[in-house]
């Protein structure tokens, strides 16, 4: 299977009866005209080629931008298709919920992706960890109306363990509680920023239902997206997944010149859960949110400046 074999025009879609049974489509809208027609989406990712000023590219679920390739978006969505139809369905929906609301519909996406089979033979195949490392931490310090969080576990490049997620959600619950902090910052120590969740943890709680109880009342997202207004975040090296998704929650990004940036759920067969559909689609839009979790690859500094995902590079936040 090639683009060529997905790519339908907008008047395919605007035609009564089913859609074609296929994993994802392309349209190239080059080839449609500027003017609206009415045509309904399918239950799969569908992404404009060519201009993406198109009237049109905004009614898709994205447009293909430099660096990304159909062929490399094609590959990796055959390789998960329900877990890339249901990120895609996810995002379409969220422009028309609040952050609260929006969070319940990612978590219960993300539950239902956890009980596939998809994501099972993910964690099957994945290698048994050899060492155990301490639990994260993360540390607080106030000075007069400045709360700063520090990322502590430089030695697993500050993957996200269940106590390095309660004490966020704790930190920012304080900050949400205590009106007279300002300004919370977020940092992190060693040279990655954080590789996202602690990947030893996955498949531990193996009840869907459960895990979504769970992310109800800890997700760290859910207090950080209260007091975005004051939160501030500095990124160096590399800034992957659920640590991604919680800086995303920040009103203000600065990055070092060598932080990337990258959100690698889809190969595991499960979307960003971590707040990040959420976070990531009210700082960059959802069609370029969708183009990071389906193309899987990694975001430079300057792209991301570009792209609105970081507002400055700055080597030394100091």
């Amino acid at each position: 299977m090639t683009p060529d074999d997905v790519t339908l025009s907008l008047q395919d879609l605007a035609a009564p009866g089913s859609y074609p049974d296929w994993p994802m489509a392309f349209v190239d809208l080059g080839k449609e005209a500027r003017d609206a027609l009415g045509f309904r989406l399918p239950p799969y990712p569908v992404i404009g080629l060519g201009p993406c000023d198109h009237p049109l590219a905004a009614r898709l679920d994205s447009c293909l931008e430099p660096r990304f390739t159909p062929e490399a978006l094609l590959a990796a969505v055959r390789d998960q298709p329900s877990a890339a139809a249901v990120v895609t369905q996810l995002l379409r929906i969220l422009d028309h919920l609040p952050d609260e609301e929006g969070l319940v519909a990612e978590s219960l996406a993300y539950a239902v992706l956890q009980g596939s089979d998809a994501h099972r033979r993910w964690i099957a195949a994945r290698p048994p960890e050899h060492a155990a490392l301490r639990e994260g931490r993360v540390t607080l310090a106030r000075e007069r109306d400045i709360l700063t969080l520090t990322l502590d576990r430089p030695e697993a490049g500050n993957a996200i363990d269940r106590a390095m997620r309660d004490a966020l959600h704790e930190a920012f619950a304080l900050a949400n509680v205590d009106r007279t902090i300002e300004r919370v910052r977020l940092r992190a120590e060693g040279r990655s920023f954080s590789l996202g969740a602690d990947l030893s943890e996955f498949g531990t709680t193996t009840d869907p239902a459960t895990a979504h109880a769970i992310r109800c009342v800890t997700l760290p997202a859910r207090e950080a997206l209260m007091c975005t207004d004051r939160v501030e975040v500095h990124i160096d090296g590399a800034c992957i997944g659920a640590g991604l998704e919680l800086a995303a929650c920040a009103a203000r990004i600065t990055a070092s010149r060598r932080a990337w940036f990258q959100l690698p759920e889809l190969a595991m067969g499960i979307l960003p859960g971590a707040g990040g559909c959420v976070s990531l689609s009210r700082r960059i839009g959802r069609q370029r949110t969708l183009l990071m979790v389906l193309g899987g690859r990694r975001l430079g500094a300057r792209e991301a400046l570009a792209w609105g995902l970081v507002d400055a590079l700055v080597d030394d936040p100091t």
